[in-house]
């Protein structure tokens, strides 16, 4: 359906285009949609960015950065060279009017090339701090308005680095931007699998009467990382894994799998529903922080047989740093659905394998009739490696005995026989003719900051943090976190073996 919405002619204008994610997501992705025919031929890129480039520079780096990815589709001949003649770059100080104003010149040449409106997309692609001040000079120059054109802005995480500090940029960006032309960017959301959890609950009448607190045990969502710091000290020291990861892409999540039926697949009803989830989350008192939340740090280990150091040995991280790189928390939903069923979401760094996962665990069979005990049912959707879904559930083995074994029911997406697009490729398209049904609105990071903020205050407040901290590292790189985290799961429960 979304292939069948082409976008009117425009303009992309990536702020940072020099950067890490413009070379090795954003460039790949918008070639693999032009490649596809999905931009029409009236479609051109401007690089914007603060290293003096000219525009072959610039052509030269991008069609270096197509050939080194490993994202790009097989490249047809020719398309290279024809990609090739829609770049421009432009560069300048981000605090000056310099910049916007060539920016704002590219955009009349674009008009001039393609005819038509002068409809640009803004994607910020730059570190936070730059957030306001490119925002605010695309206002000074006019480019934020749409009486010759859409103008909208595209905004990469992280949006904010507390709830004061979200609100604050939040009236910032709105002072040049109305909320219809922002789109907060969250890769997560783009991935075929969490678009196939509203798909499979809302699409089969088999799964959503079994969706809520009569049949629902709890909910497991893990995203586990093997990799360290690779590099992102500076980043990472500042953000740690709350910022990083739970506050932003395990929320989205957990919010998409809690939330109502929408009245319709369109972008107000379904974020209309995911607010009310995460306004229905039980508030965490500062006293009851430590009972449903588990914060750690990765120590020295053993990762795919080759030893690894500790966090506080990677480049560039101060010794005594107690930067969190896990979180577990549990959480539950004051609602009629979910009443009583906890949540449970967890991320770290040095885990043993890359994975995301979403898993709806069931509540056993009221009758115990079998010898043995039974297992409780799983529904998995992977969101990556291998997105696809699964179903566990006991059955019988052969013979005269009637013994019951756990089973699996799996579903690939290499079903269909078609590669999966990158979730850059949909989250650019959907940007492109105005669809904003997965990015977050404001009203939800609001909330999604409200919800980790009082987290982040008791761990951050904690006596002697800097001189002592918390008794850092707490678990072995190429382990599935600290002890503390199994406890949080109770008696009954236990994390998934992924």
């Amino acid at each position: 359906m979304r292939r069948n919405r082409a976008p009117e002619p425009a303009t992309l204008v990536i702020f940072g285009a020099t950067g890490d994610l413009s070379r090795r997501k954003l460039l790949p992705a918008v070639f693999g949609l032009w490649q596809d025919g999905l931009l029409g031929s009236a479609f051109n890129i401007v690089g914007v960015g603060r290293q003096e480039m000219t525009d072959e520079a610039f052509k030269d780096y991008a069609i270096a950065a197509l050939k080194e990815s490993k994202e790009t589709d097989a490249i047809q001949p020719g398309s290279l060279e024809k990609f090739r003649d829609l770049l421009y770059y432009e560069y300048g100080d981000f605090a000056g009017d310099e910049v916007y104003d060539l920016v704002g010149k590219e955009l009349d040449r674009a008009e001039e090339a393609h005819g038509g409106r002068k409809n640009a997309l803004f994607y910020l692609s730059t570190p936070p701090s730059l957030f306001e001040p490119i925002s605010n000079g695309l206002g000074r120059l006019g480019l934020a308005d749409q009486s010759e054109g859409w103008r909208r802005l595209v905004i990469e995480k992280p949006f904010g680095r507390d709830l004061a500090s979200a609100r604050e940029l939040n009236d910032a960006i709105h002072k040049v931007w109305d909320e219809s032309q922002v789109y907060r960017i969250d890769h997560y959301l783009g991935k075929e699998t969490v678009q196939n959890l509203m798909a499979i609950r809302f699409g089969n009448a088999i799964f959503e009467p079994l969706w809520n607190r009569g049949y629902v045990d709890h909910v497991q969502i893990t995203a586990s990382e093997d990799l360290g710091l690779e590099g992102r000290a500076g980043y990472y020291e500042e953000a740690g894994v709350v910022r990083d990861m739970l506050q932003n892409h395990l929320m989205q999540l957990f919010a998409l799998t809690a939330m109502e039926p929408p009245a319709a697949f369109d972008a107000d009803a379904i974020r209309d529903e995911k607010v009310k989830v995460l306004r229905a989350v039980k508030e965490i008192p500062s006293g009851r922080v430590k009972s449903v939340a588990v914060r750690g740090q990765y120590g020295p280990g053993t990762m795919y047989g080759e030893k690894v150091t500790g966090y506080r040995e990677e480049p560039n991280v101060k010794p005594g740093s107690v930067t969190p790189t896990y979180v577990a928390l549990k959480l539950e939903v004051d609602n009629w659905r979910w009443q009583g069923v906890p949540f449970f979401l967890r991320t770290g760094k040095r885990l043993p394998k890359k994975v995301t996962e979403i898993a709806v665990v069931f509540k056993r069979p009221p009758l115990g009739i079998f010898p043995g005990g039974l297992e409780r049912n799983v529904l998995a959707f992977r969101i990556q490696p291998d997105e696809g879904v699964s179903l566990k559930f006991s059955s019988k083995t052969p013979g005269q005995e009637m013994v019951l074994r756990e089973v699996v029911m799996d579903f690939r997406y290499d079903a269909f026989g078609a590669q999966l697009e990158s979730p850059y490729s949909r989250l650019l398209l959907d940007a492109m003719v105005g669809d904003a049904t997965l990015f977050p609105r404001e009203d939800e990071v609001d909330l999604a900051w409200q919800i980790v903020s009082g987290i982040l205050d008791v761990w951050e407040a904690e006596p002697g943090r800097r001189e002592k901290g918390p008794d850092f590292p707490n678990y072995t790189s190429g382990t599935w976190g600290p002890d503390e985290a199994d406890e949080l799961m109770g008696d009954d429960r236990r994390w998934r073996r992924l």
